[in-house]
């Protein structure tokens, strides 16, 4: 892979610039990676992005040809530049796993290293961890609409390039979907590719029964017909029919086999297919469906009786619509000073603008026997790992607000594992692993938190240490006013 140095802001290559000319560029530092609301209007984030950030992360480097360009700018000191020529990432990420359930306000990742490669580092690092968190959000919410049908991605055509087309297959499969149409995706992350005829196959032929004839000969084993090139009822459906009777005669109707319907009403086009299937004595014929999908439109579609059982949708994951983008921000919370680390934060008047402070932690508590989801507590990383005894969650906003949770009633949880230690990657799971990890995640979540409308927002608890800590730093700055 080549090097991707340049896949940066320019202001952080003037700041860095700066302080190497200070002297102050190699100090140690720690930031977090968090976001402040919810895509989708929704109650959870689903955490993806972390094979791609590793992958990006290794390859930060700066070649011959990156330096000489920034040579070029007139704006670089030459020590500068001698110094990125030898650039690589030698710090530690910690990160909640892919896959991982995710709420506001929460760390999704800790950031060790100097002030240069945080800098550096931060763009591309919130460009991937913003982009496929959202898509595996958005398919994650398809998914809970319709928790046994079939999901297949096929936005590649819709996305907003080609890596977002790439990374954003992956991230579907995170987000509950069976496979993609993506052939490369295929390839690299070993997903399954799925997909059958476009209009353009059926249009090819002089007519449609031809067209599902000759298909029938080359693809026996995948025979889903695209039904609705001409229409669907009069014409689709019935010749749908002759095929698989002539099949059905001879012994080789497959397992699986149906139509796709790609527009017009599907809720009342598929209801009369279905019973067309029925009454020819192909009850097990699956109906599929596309056109414009998502969440709301598929969880209306169900409640009217539609009969597709598998779905492909594209424009509406592949671009995340409905929110353009996962506000996650990346803010330094400790720098070293005098051998040790030092807490900081950003204080504002802005409240929901401002941080917490110091090297963090974030552990989860679950209901014993249940699995199900109790909270999250953001805690200073040297704090004691609860033991199992009475435990209090105090509210930093309310302090009055107290969750008590008994002994023996919970199990508990560090949420922040080890992606990149000493500059070097920590072998991930693998993309089944995580699947299988995400799909566990959800299942630990009360239905109130996944509900398309006016879901719960998880409260995510600060320690009674970390709210001191933070109380003692805005007190300290309130002085020097």
């Amino acid at each position: 892979m080549a090097s991707n140095g340049l896949i940066t802001d320019l202001y952080q290559l003037t700041m860095t610039n700066a302080l190497f000319k200070k002297g102050m560029h190699e100090r140690k530092v720690v930031f977090d990676r968090f976001y402040r609301v919810n895509p989708f209007k929704g109650g959870y984030t689903v955490v993806a992005g972390l094979s791609h950030l590793v992958d990006f992360v290794k390859n930060f480097t700066y070649s011959d040809e990156d330096i000489e360009y920034l040579r070029s700018l007139h704006i670089f000191y030459p020590e500068f530049l001698d110094y990125l020529s030898h650039f690589h990432f030698t710090g530690n990420i910690y990160a909640m796993p892919e896959g991982t359930v995710a709420f506001p306000g929460e760390l999704l990742l800790r950031f060790e290293g100097t002030t240069t490669e945080a800098m550096l580092l931060e763009t591309g690092l919130s460009m991937i961890m913003n982009h496929e968190s959202l898509i595996a959000t958005k398919c994650r919410r398809v998914r809970t609409v319709a928790p046994k049908d079939a999901l297949m991605e096929f936005g590649l055509r819709r996305a907003q390039g080609h890596s977002a087309g790439l990374w954003g297959a992956r991230a579907s499969m995170i987000g509950g979907f069976n496979g993609t149409s993506n052939v490369e995706a295929g390839k690299l992350f070993g997903i399954p590719v799925l997909g059958t005829m476009a209009h353009s196959w059926v249009m090819s032929f002089d007519t449609e029964l031809e067209a599902f004839e000759e298909y029938v000969k080359q693809y026996h084993d995948n025979l889903i017909l695209l039904a609705d090139t001409y229409n669907v009822l009069e014409m689709g459906v019935p010749h749908a029919i002759q095929v698989f009777r002539e099949l059905k005669a001879a012994g080789k109707l497959p397992k699986k086999y149906g139509i796709r319907i790609d527009s017009g009403d599907l809720g009342y086009l598929s209801q009369e297919a279905s019973r067309m299937f029925r009454e020819a004595g192909f009850p097990d014929a699956i109906i599929s469906g596309s056109n414009d999908l998502d969440e709301y439109l598929i969880q209306s579609l169900k409640e009217q009786g539609c009969t597709v059982t598998s779905w492909g949708v594209g424009t509406k994951i592949i671009t995340a619509d409905g929110t353009s983008a996962l506000g996650g921000v990346f803010k330094m919370s400790a720098r070293e000073k005098n051998g040790t680390f030092e807490p900081v934060m950003k204080i504002s008047n802005d409240v929901s603008k401002m941080t917490n402070p110091g090297i963090k932690a974030v552990r989860r508590f679950y209901k014993k026997g249940t699995g199900k989801m109790i909270t999250d507590l953001v805690c200073l990383a040297d704090e004691p790992f609860p033991d199992g005894g009475d435990f209090t969650l105090v509210t930093e906003s309310a302090k009055w607000r107290k969750k008590e949770l008994k002994a023996g009633t919970y199990t508990c949880e560090d949420m922040l594992k080890p992606v990149i230690l000493q500059g070097k990657a920590v072998k991930l799971p693998s993309l089944d692993e995580t699947i299988a990890y995400a799909n566990r995640q959800m299942e630990t979540l009360w239905p109130e938190y996944t509900r398309l409308l006016n879901p719960n927002i998880m409260e995510v608890n600060l320690s009674d240490k970390l709210q001191d800590l933070k109380s003692h730093i805005i007190d300290e700055d309130l002085k020097k006013k």
